[in-house]
């Protein structure tokens, strides 16, 4: 089992990556864990700042996801969401009861100056979660998808228009050059890690809204610990999400073959699905270590066991002589 003086940081997008996060957490405990999280699906819905993949992440550490939805609380009503759109208001986007109240105590700690890094951290350990979930920034950063009708929002892709659209393109944009998250960046930049890991989250969605800050994609790069990504495609297919129809439309072609050509320039290591061993060797011969076995994650057991084996390679990889490599290159990034 995993030895108690490892550490990680993982990053993540919302459910697919929480999955994984929740493993980590119960091998690692939740000192040896730190967690950057997308903030390139945050909006402004009803007058509250939605955050989806910090909520996620926090509901699911405090074991109050809800498993009908894949997103929100559970045990949520909707009485709100009726008495709204009785009243003729947008409820494109629904938000629960018990959710609801997660977006105005969120509002009320911001408008009370705080920073959206404390903000999420007063949240997460009013839910009793101790592990250090850090938005890549305080900053605001949009993913912005560019389709043949026009540019649109995140949230009007995946959620009202649910991801139906032709994607052409992306790109995240920020009212200013976005600085990190001051956890994101500390819990990237430490010298003491085991390992960096990203998620099996969508690459572009979920991944590169934080490595557009271009501080933390230069911590990545400097750090000495191995950089190791679990791939979301399985046998050609997203394990959820539209990951696999963005790598289509992108002209990419959805397999592991293109995760690791998008990833290559920053991982150590790639974890695939055994149904995908056949791209061993091309994937190798990218510079890129291999490891194979079943990504897909349907309990605890399943998240557990994948979280072990993801440690297992850290491990096996270790500090490796290309990161001087990667130091250069980071310090120009």
């Amino acid at each position: 089992m995993t030895n108690s003086d490892q550490k990680f940081t993982v990053l993540s997008g919302g459910v697919g990556g929480a999955k994984l996060v929740l493993g980590l957490r119960d091998i690692l405990g939740a000192d040896a864990l730190q967690v950057v999280v997308n903030t390139g699906d945050d909006f402004e819905h009803i007058g509250l700042p939605v955050c989806p993949d910090i909520d996620t992440l926090i509901y699911t550490l405090a074991d109050q996801a809800n498993p009908e939805t894949g997103w929100g609380r559970r045990g949520e009503s909707w009485q709100f969401m009726d008495a709204l759109a009785a009243l003729g208001g947008d409820t494109w986007f629904r938000l629960g009861d018990r959710d609801l109240g997660t977006h105005v105590r969120r509002r009320e700690l911001l408008q009370n100056g705080l920073t959206l890094s404390a903000a999420t951290l007063e949240i997460a350990q009013a839910m009793g979660v101790p592990t250090l979930v850090h938005p890549m920034s305080d900053v605001p950063v949009q993913t912005l998808i560019a389709t043949a009708a026009g540019e649109i929002s995140f949230q009007d892709y995946f959620v009202r228009l649910q991801a139906q659209p032709v994607i052409t393109g992306i790109r995240y944009r920020s009212e200013s050059s976005a600085a990190p998250g001051p956890g994101a960046l500390q819990a990237l930049a430490a010298e003491d890690l085991t390992g960096i890991i990203i998620a099996p989250s969508n690459p572009w969605l979920s991944i590169a809204p934080i490595l557009s800050v271009a501080e933390l994609k230069s911590s990545i790069l400097c750090n000495k610990a191995p950089v190791i990504a679990v791939s979301p495609i399985v046998d050609g297919q997203a394990i959820k999400g539209p990951t696999a129809k963005l790598m289509d439309e992108l002209g990419i072609g959805a397999s592991v073959v293109g995760i690791a050509e998008y990833y290559h320039d920053l991982i150590d290591g790639l974890v695939i699905d055994q149904k995908d061993k056949q791209h061993r060797a091309i994937i190798e011969g990218m510079g890129i270590q291999v490891a194979v076995t079943n990504t897909i994650m349907n309990d605890l057991q399943d998240k557990t066991r994948l979280a072990q084996f993801v440690c297992d390679f850290a491990m096996k990889l270790g500090t490796k002589p290309g990161k001087t490599l990667r130091q250069s290159q980071g310090q120009s990034a």
